[in-house]
């Protein structure tokens, strides 16, 4: 009788791991969303602050810069996703950006509502596996009080 309980119990610490395991992977999917979200902003900036002629760094890779003049700023090179770009002027760039910002709070929001669901399946295994312990020690108490009448 007791044998299973505990089985039951190790079952549920180990899914109770997993789900932990899934909601970490799921907070930095997040976290790199942010992080392309924070870029784009960036970008946007730039885009905004920047005129034909203004000099600017552009990274090589590595660490290295080198400065480069904007030959013309109505020539901005946007990725649209799914490993195409297109050239765009500068407010078609910054609405470009925009709207890849969106998507992605999108993306966001959906990840997050992933992991409220994550929190509620590991909320309910917690409390089952209180009760499956609750449940075994009344029943060790029982068995000791049953031992305790028979000796008697």
């Amino acid at each position: 009788m007791m044998g299973g309980g505990n089985q039951e119990l190790q079952q549920l610490s180990q899914q109770l791991q997993q789900l932990e395991a899934e909601k970490e992977e799921l907070e930095g999917e997040v976290e790199d969303l942010r992080d392309e979200k924070d870029e784009m902003d960036e970008a946007i900036e730039a885009i905004e602050t920047l005129d034909t002629g203004s000099v600017v760094q552009v990274p090589l890779g590595g660490g290295a810069y080198i400065r480069a003049s904007v030959e013309d700023i109505d020539e901005v090179v946007v990725e649209l996703g799914g490993g195409y770009a297109a050239e765009r002027d500068q407010n078609g760039a910054i609405e470009s950006l925009k709207s890849r910002k969106d998507v992605i709070d999108e993306q966001i929001t959906s990840v997050q509502e992933d992991i409220a669901e994550v929190d509620d399946q590991s909320d309910q295994l917690e409390q089952k596996a209180q009760q499956m312990q609750q449940q075994q020690m009344q029943q060790q108490m029982q068995q000791m009080q049953e031992q305790e009448d028979e000796d008697e």
